[in-house]
């Protein structure tokens, strides 16, 4: 009931956005809704075939997030979103063969948790192998063969987020005693987030997987101590990668003073200054811009105002730079406006609610770590990249979940997905008998 819901709302969505860009009806908009319906149809019945005790609600929100994401990159860059589109093909293909996999009991998971753990220190390195590793806007994430590239760092999420719930159930009455010796796990994985941040100049990326390490580590052990002290490492770290790298030092600085009335350094015109607002924090102030742009109802989707108008030589200039991946939120809260931005957030908070939940119903420490690490990470990812286009935090590249154009973002949250389906069909399951 819920999917049927979803598929009205983006067949509504569709023909906004088609009506908005080509001034006329079709019924295309309809065939595009009806394609996307048909797909999370074949991922509701994996899902009651494998995890029939599943929560119902997470898989319809998925269904909306990607519809929203789906319908506003269709509306900045039609070729994109077929693009998008074949990833969501393909991470709805992984997830059911998750489900599948690991339908009986995704507990034997833990037996591999060393595996998982150093899976992820690989994937998180290997975007600095020469050859392999791409720098977009001046951090090093992207793995690059050929015409493909992927962000190894969204699969090392989920693998961490494994290795971890299996890690901190076994050590974790250890870990609540409270001794010296046993700040080495803080301090090491401190280390690899700092080493991370400094190697990949990306001061979210450091905060995303040290943040999740925190959020399991006080699940599991339930001292704040742990918390305080590691949030205090982490300030440290990052202070001193801020001193020595100049792509950090930027970032903080366009995050502080993203306005100037006077004349600075420009590093895209060398010799010629320019206000900040029109170089480092261009992308910042015009999302900001947007974001104002739309007032509390929206332009309405479509409507928003993201190209500049054709000059004398037909060219379009973009004003929102990488609208359909790091600013997207910037462009949907334009065309929302403030209470459809708030709605649109609010689906993110039942989304962490429901997997909250899964993690209170977990009968077995392995299934609660692996619900919560999940849902934080999820939690921690939005609140990343919407508090740096809020102006909240500096600015970061991560991607805002499901919603987002980008492959290895889509696959990898799908995984998440499958994770959380479950650990709810087993905690769910288990409280009928």
């Amino acid at each position: 009931m819920f999917l049927i819901v979803v598929g009205i709302l983006t067949a509504i969505g569709f023909a906004s956005v088609y009506i908005a860009r080509q001034s006329v009806v079709s019924t295309a908009s309809l065939t595009y809704a009806a394609l996307f319906f048909a797909l999370y149809l074949v991922a509701h019945l994996v899902a009651r075939q494998t995890v029939p005790f599943a929560d119902p609600y997470l898989l319809p929100i998925t269904g909306l997030l990607t519809a929203i994401g789906l319908t506003e990159i269709y509306r900045l860059r039609p070729q994109d979103a077929f693009k998008q589109g074949f990833w969501i093909v393909v991470a709805v293909g992984l997830f059911s063969a998750t489900l599948f996999a690991l339908r009986r009991d995704y507990r034997r998971l833990e037996s591999y948790k060393y595996l998982f753990g150093l899976t992820a220190i690989v994937l998180l390195l290997l975007p600095l192998a020469p050859g392999l590793g791409r720098v977009v806007n001046g951090a090093r994430l992207w793995v690059g063969v050929g015409s493909l590239q992927f962000q190894p760092g969204e699969l090392a999420k989920i693998m961490l987020i494994v290795f971890l719930a299996g890690y901190l159930r076994e050590k974790r009455e250890v870990l609540a005693q409270g001794r010296i010796k046993d700040f080495g796990p803080l301090l090491v994985i401190w280390g690899m987030a700092v080493l991370v941040l400094l190697e990949t100049r990306d001061l979210g990326g450091g905060l995303l997987y040290f943040g999740i390490f925190l959020g399991m580590l006080y699940v599991a052990t339930a001292r704040i101590s742990y918390v305080a002290a590691g949030v205090g490492l982490f300030l440290i770290g990052s202070v001193g990668v801020w001193k020595v790298t100049p792509h950090v030092q930027e970032r903080v600085t366009n995050w502080r003073h993203p306005w100037t009335s006077h004349l600075v350094y420009c590093p895209l015109t060398p010799g010629h200054p320019a206000l900040r607002q029109n170089c480092q924090s261009y992308q910042l102030v015009k999302s900001l811009y947007s974001i104002a742009n739309g007032g509390y109802g929206g332009t309405g989707l479509g409507k928003g105002t993201v190209d500049t108008l054709p000059s004398a030589g037909g060219t379009v200039h973009t004003i929102i730079p990488y609208a359909n991946t790091d600013f997207i939120y910037s462009v949907l809260a334009q065309e929302l406006g403030l209470v459809g931005a708030s709605a649109f957030l609010l689906v993110y908070m039942i989304f962490v609610l429901r997997g909250m939940r899964t993690a209170l119903l977990a009968q077995d420490g392995f299934s609660k770590l692996l619900a919560v690490g999940l849902t934080f990470g999820f939690a921690l990812q939005t609140f990343i990249i919407v508090g740096g286009i809020l102006r909240i935090i500096p600015m970061t590249g991560i991607t805002l979940p499901f919603v987002s154009y980008g492959g290895s973002s889509v696959v990898a949250n799908f995984l998440l997905l499958a994770g959380l389906l479950l650990v709810s069909n087993r905690a769910n399951r288990d409280l009928l008998r």
